[in-house]
């Protein structure tokens, strides 16, 4: 495992559709994005809380994980879907 604070992380939103973001601290983003810590968390996400953590890896720096943020967001629907079921987080 990587010694890492760089982490890029997909959720799933509550209208199905998904998100994908970059943190130094994954699980307290998923708490931002829902509402959880004081007015925080991405425009996007606010309106389809709850949202659900389905999907993070750890980089080995900020650039890396912001590269793969961008990769993760070019996937097709079916691809990501298929990379948060071999994850084991989604539904």
């Amino acid at each position: 495992m990587v010694d890492s604070k760089h982490f890029v992380y997909m959720l799933k939103c509550n209208d199905g559709s998904y998100y994908m973001g970059y943190a130094t601290d994954a699980h307290r983003r998923l708490r931002e994005h829902n509402g959880e810590l004081a007015n925080k968390g991405a425009k996007y996400t606010r309106g389809r809380r709850p949202v659900k953590l389905v999907y993070f890896e750890a980089c080995e720096s900020r650039s890396d994980a912001l590269k793969r943020e961008n990769a993760l967001r070019k996937l097709t629907r079916l691809q990501k879907e298929q990379l948060a079921q071999a994850f084991n987080l989604g539904d």
